[in-house]
């Protein structure tokens, strides 16, 4: 492989960690568990998750509520 395709090959590495680390983490937190474990293998669907409302009792429907108290 070249150095342009190892480059690009690290990259896409690092941006799905950082989505792993992020956009993951919002969706299993607004409690959309099915759409976080197969979003590993689909990672659009961790956006999906993230964007949606949270489910009703997820932990981030609660901070939400706390906040605007």
């Amino acid at each position: 492989m070249t150095s342009f395709e190892w480059t690009s090959v690290f990259l896409f590495f690092v941006l799905y960690i950082v989505m792993l680390f992020t956009i993951c983490f919002l969706t299993f937190k607004k409690g959309h568990i099915v759409l976080g474990i197969v979003g590993i293998f689909i990672p659009f669907l961790w956006l999906i998750g993230a964007v949606i409302p949270a489910k009703p009792g997820s932990s981030y429907e609660r901070e939400q509520r706390a906040k605007l108290k």
